[in-house]
C-alpha cells in the first residue's frame, strides 16, 4: 500500500496541541481502570455499567464545555439505564457547511478478568516503567483516556479549524447480545449521520499501525443422524461419526474450490485466505461398544471481505442438501461401513445450518484521503508504515461503512495481550498516538481548506 505524499502540507497551527499531557492521561486512566470490575461485559453474569466510566470522562471535560464557557459539546446518550454513550465535538470555525473528522469505537466496557490468573490486580492501574497494567488499558480504556486528553487540549489551545472534530465513546462493544445499547442504536437513530462529511477512524485496534481489513465470521453446525447399533455388527449400523467426517471433507473441498484466494487479499496484506474449519465435535453418548446414531461437528468460516456471506451460506447449504441425497458417492471406512440400509429402507440424514448472527468483515478504502492522512501521519511519527489485515472480526464497523462512512481502523494498544491476562499498554505508544491523531486532524483540515 503506497503512502507517497499527495502534495499537501501538515497545515500546522501555532496553537494546536503537540503532546500528550502524561499526568492527566495517567490520572484519568487510573480512575477508569478502577471501575473495570463494574465494566465487565459477558451477560448474563456480567452486565456492564458504562456510566461509571462516563462519569470520569464527563468530569474531566466539564470545565471546557459550552455550558461552562468552553468550546466543547458533550452529549451523554443512554438507551439503557446506566449504559451511556458519549459524543464529544470541537467546533469548526466555518459557521455553516463544514467537513468532519471523527474518532469512533473506543468503548467503555471490557472483557471479564480472572484475578487469580493475573500477576497484578486487573482492576487497578499498575505502573511499571513504560508499561501501564490493568484490564482495559489496551482494549479500550487507554484509547478513551487518550482521546479525552486530546479534546481537553483542543479546548485549552482553541485552534481555529475548518473541520468539526468528533469523538464517540460507545457502550456494549465487547458483547452485543443485549441489543440497542451502543453504536448500533446510535446509528439506527441517526445520531452519527453528520459524520458522513469526513473520515471515521475506529480507534480500537492495536500495534500503532492501520488495520485495513478484517474477515467476516460465521458459525456453522453439521448434523448427522445415522443408526445406533452394537459395534460388533457394524454392517447393521450407520456410523454418524464416520459419515460426518466424510461429509465435512467434501464440504471443505467444495468451499475452497468455490471461494479461493483472491488477488485483492495480497493488496490488503491478508496472511491467509478465506477458511472453513471444524472447531468442536459431539456425539450421542453411549458405551464404547456402541456405534453412535448422532454426530454434530461445529466450526466457523472466516471470509475475506471480498466475498458475500449470504452467497457463501446459500451455496454450502444447497451443496449439503444435494450431497445428502447422494451419500453413496462418499468414501466409506472399510467393507462394513455404509450410509444407507436398503433392507430397512433407512438412510442417513445430513443437514448444514448457520447461526443467525454474522460479523461482517470490512475492506477499508485505502484509496481515500482519510486513509492517506492516517498512513502518512503514522509513518512520520513511528518511522514506518505497515498496514495489516486480520482474520479476526470487529463488530459494527461494516455497518458504519455500509451507511456511507469512510471507516478507517487503527489503535495503539498491544495485540499480544488483547483479552488476555496481565493486559497492558505502553505510555510511549500513547504519546506517539497523540501526535499521530493530531497530525491526522491537521492534514484533513488543510485539505478541507483547499
Amino acid at each position: 500500500v503506497s503512502t507517497q505524499s499527495t502534495g499537501f502540507a501538515s497545515h500546522l497551527r501555532m496553537s494546536f496541541p503537540t503532546q500528550l499531557n502524561e499526568s492527566r492521561f495517567v490520572s484519568l486512566l487510573e480512575k477508569l481502570i478502577g471501575e473495570t470490575k463494574f465494566l465487565q461485559n459477558h451477560p448474563p453474569k456480567f452486565i456492564p455499567q458504562e456510566d461509571k466510566a462516563v462519569a470520569h470522562v464527563v468530569e474531566t471535560l466539564k470545565p471546557f464545555t459550552k455550558e461552562n464557557g468552553g468550546p466543547l459539546s458533550v452529549q451523554h446518550i443512554s438507551y439503557v439505564e446506566g449504559r451511556g454513550n458519549v459524543i464529544i465535538s470541537y467546533p469548526a470555525d466555518a459557521p455553516d457547511s463544514f467537513p468532519t473528522v471523527a474518532f469512533v469505537g473506543s468503548h467503555l466496557d471490557v472483557v471479564p478478568a480472572t484475578p487469580e490468573s493475573w500477576q497484578r490486580d486487573p482492576f487497578k492501574l499498575v505502573v511499571e516503567g513504560d508499561k501501564l497494567y490493568g484490564r482495559g488499558t489496551t482494549d479500550c480504556l487507554g484509547h478513551v483516556a487518550l482521546l479525552t486528553d486530546l479534546f481537553v487540549q483542543l479546548a485549552e489551545t482553541k485552534p481555529k479549524v475548518n473541520t468539526k472534530i468528533v469523538a464517540v465513546f460507545i457502550a456494549s462493544e465487547e458483547d452485543a447480545s443485549i441489543p440497542d445499547v451502543g453504536v448500533d442504536k446510535l446509528l439506527k437513530d441517526g445520531k452519527l449521520d453528520f459524520l458522513k462529511k469526513g473520515p471515521v477512524y475506529w480507534i480500537d485496534a492495536s500495534d500503532s499501525q492501520p488495520c485495513i481489513g478484517t474477515a467476516s465470521a460465521m458459525t456453522w453446525s453439521l448434523k448427522v443422524k445415522g443408526k445406533l447399533f452394537h459395534s460388533g455388527l457394524p454392517h447393521k449400523a450407520i456410523n454418524s461419526i464416520e459419515l460426518a467426517n466424510e461429509v465435512l471433507r467434501s464440504v471443505q473441498d467444495y468451499f475452497y474450490e468455490k471461494f479461493p484466494a483472491l488477488p485483492q487479499e495480497k493488496r490488503y496484506n491478508f496472511q491467509v485466505p478465506s477458511t472453513m474449519k471444524p472447531t468442536q465435535v459431539s456425539c450421542s453418548q453411549g458405551s464404547l461398544n456402541q456405534i453412535p446414531a448422532h454426530c454434530t461437528i461445529m466450526g466457523d468460516i472466516r471470509l475475506t471481505p471480498f466475498y458475500d456471506c449470504k452467497v457463501v451460506q446459500d451455496t454450502l447449504v444447497q451443496y449439503v442438501k444435494s450431497l445428502s441425497e447422494n451419500l453413496d458417492q462418499l468414501s466409506t471406512r472399510g467393507p462394513a461401513s455404509k450410509y444407507n440400509l436398503p433392507a430397512e429402507n433407512r438412510k442417513a440424514e445430513v443437514e448444514l445450518t448457520f447461526e443467525r448472527d454474522v460479523y461482517w468483515g470490512i475492506a477499508c478504502n485505502i484509496d481515500s484521503f482519510g486513509y492517506t492522512a492516517l498512513a502518512q501521519s503514522t509513518e512520520e511519527v513511528i518511522g514506518k508504515i505497515a498496514p495489516y489485515s486480520v482474520g479476526g472480526s470487529l463488530p459494527l464497523v461494516k455497518d458504519l461503512q455500509a451507511s456511507g462512512l469512510d471507516v478507517q481502523i487503527t489503535g495503539f494498544g498491544k495485540s499480544d495481550v488483547y483479552h488476555g491476562d496481565n493486559e497492558y499498554c505502553c505510555l510511549s505508544d500513547m504519546k506517539n498516538a497523540f501526535v499521530i491523531l493530531t497530525k491526522v486532524i491537521q492534514k484533513l483540515d488543510a485539505q478541507s481548506s483547499k
